[in-house]
C-alpha cells in the first residue's frame, strides 16, 4: 500500500473533475540502432557506411505523435512532417508497411482499433487493449510541469512489430563462417530476415502523472492512474514534450473507418504470409510466386 501513498495524496489535493477532462499530448519518439550488431561480422561495412545508414534511419525513427484524449477515449497519430532526406524508396515502403497508423482506444469497452496500410491495402485491425501487470513505485521525477511516478511491466510483443527486431542471439560466432560461405557462393542472396528476431516479450518502464487523471497513454499503452508522459522499451523512448488541456478546438475522437476490418490474429496471418512470399522471392532472385492477394 505504501507505493500508492504519494499518488493518493496528490490526487486528493488536486480535486480535478476527471469527468470533463480532455486534452492533447505531444510525444517525441527516438529509437537507437545498434549498427555494430546489425553489421555483425561484415567487415566490408565501414564505419563511414554505418554512420551514413544510421543517419538515414534516424530521420525515419525520430517522430512526433499526438494523443488526443478524454476520460474514456483517445486517438493516437503521427504528426505529418516533410520528407527528411534521401531514403531508399523500397526500404521506406517496407518500414511503413510494418508500422501502425492511427490508433483508437476505448477504455470503457477495452477495445483498440488500429489503422494499417500494408503494401498498398488498407486494414482496420481490432483487438482488446493488452492489460499489463503494472508495478508502480514511489520513485518520482519532474517532466515539464508535472510530477511523474515510475511503473514497470512486461509486455508481449506483436509478432509483426519489426521496430522491435534485433540481431539473432545465436549469430555470434557464426558470422565469419557465413561470410566465408557467402564469398564461395555469390549466387545465393542472403535473406536479411534470417539475421533478425522479434522478442516474445519486453520490459516497459513508464512515467505517469496523477495530475492528469486519465489512465491512458501513447499507442496501445494504458492502465495507470494518470496519463503516461514517458515510455522506455527496448531501444525506444517516447517523451511528452507538450500538453494542451481542455483545448477550445481539438480533433474529434472516433475510430478510423477506412479499410478492411480484420482481427489482430487475422492481420498477423496476412502479414506473415506476405512476408514469407517476399522472402521466397528474395531467395529465388525474384523468380518466386508473385502478386499474392490478401
Amino acid at each position: 500500500m505504501k507505493r500508492y501513498t504519494l499518488i493518493f495524496i496528490l490526487l486528493f489535493s488536486l480535486g480535478i473533475n476527471a469527468q470533463n477532462i480532455s486534452g492533447q499530448a505531444f510525444y517525441e519518439s527516438k529509437t537507437t540502432v545498434d549498427m555494430d550488431a546489425f553489421g555483425g561480422g561484415n567487415r566490408e561495412m565501414t564505419e563511414e557506411m554505418k554512420k551514413m545508414i544510421a543517419e538515414r534511419m534516424k530521420s525515419m525513427l525520430e517522430k512526433t505523435y499526438i494523443l488526443t484524449f478524454n476520460k474514456d477515449e483517445s486517438i493516437y497519430k503521427e504528426q505529418e512532417k516533410l520528407d527528411a532526406g534521401p531514403i531508399n524508396p523500397g526500404f521506406k515502403m517496407m518500414m511503413s508497411s510494418y508500422t501502425p497508423g492511427a490508433q483508437y482506444k476505448n477504455l470503457k469497452t477495452g477495445q483498440i482499433v488500429e489503422e494499417n496500410e500494408f503494401f498498398g491495402k488498407q486494414f482496420l485491425v481490432t483487438d482488446s487493449i493488452q492489460t499489463l501487470d503494472w508495478q508502480t513505485t514511489n520513485e518520482s521525477k519532474q517532466i515539464g510541469q508535472y510530477i511523474a511516478f515510475k511503473a514497470t511491466a512486461i509486455k508481449k510483443v506483436n509478432p509483426n512489430d519489426y521496430s522491435m527486431a534485433r540481431p539473432k542471439r545465436d549469430r555470434k560466432g557464426k558470422d565469419e563462417k557465413e561470410n566465408a560461405a557467402a564469398k564461395k557462393d555469390t549466387t545465393q542472396p542472403q535473406d536479411p530476415m534470417d539475421m533478425i528476431e522479434i522478442p516474445k516479450e519486453i520490459e516497459v518502464t513508464a512515467w505517469f502523472t496523477p495530475q492528469i487523471p486519465v489512465n491512458n497513454g501513447p499507442g496501445e499503452f494504458a492502465g495507470l492512474p494518470g496519463l503516461i508522459l514517458e515510455l522506455n522499451f527496448y531501444r525506444t523512448t517516447l517523451l511528452c514534450s507538450k500538453i494542451v488541456m481542455n483545448p477550445k478546438e481539438s480533433e474529434k475522437i472516433e475510430p478510423p473507418k477506412k479499410g478492411k476490418e480484420v482481427t489482430r490474429a487475422e492481420y498477423v496471418k496476412i502479414v506473415k504470409e506476405k512476408t514469407d512470399e517476399i522472402r521466397e522471392n528474395f531467395r529465388g532472385g525474384g523468380n518466386g510466386r508473385r502478386g499474392g492477394g490478401f
